[in-house]
């Protein structure tokens, strides 16, 4: 769990612990997968994924050009990261949207 929070410390300095918690708790054993653990900002498959499965449905988002525009921008805080966490990934997404309380 720690290694979570440190790397979500890396882009949010005020970082909510339970909230990284609770994002690990909806990840699960996705994060059991090195591959899985991870989110590549190349490959458009795995964007309309994050975009479906964590924006629409768990971040309630619907509007697809406001997701991309925050796809797009956690991609961008992220770029000096070759391997993008997937728990710090979420954690932003849900940050920039005001989300982080569903997961506390």
């Amino acid at each position: 769990m720690t290694d979570y929070v440190a790397d979500v410390k890396k882009y949010a300095k005020a970082t909510n612990e339970k909230a990284v918690a609770g994002i690990v708790k909806h990840l699960g054993i996705a994060l059991k997968s090195a591959d899985a653990s991870l989110v590549s900002c190349t490959d458009p498959a795995e964007l309309d994924r994050v975009k479906q499965g964590f924006c629409k449905k768990k971040l309630g988002l619907t509007d697809d050009k406001v997701i991309d525009d925050h796809l797009k921008a956690v991609c961008e805080a992220m770029k000096a990261d070759k391997t993008k966490a997937r728990v710090t990934f979420y954690y932003l997404l849900a940050e920039r949207v005001g989300k982080l309380d569903a997961f506390a």
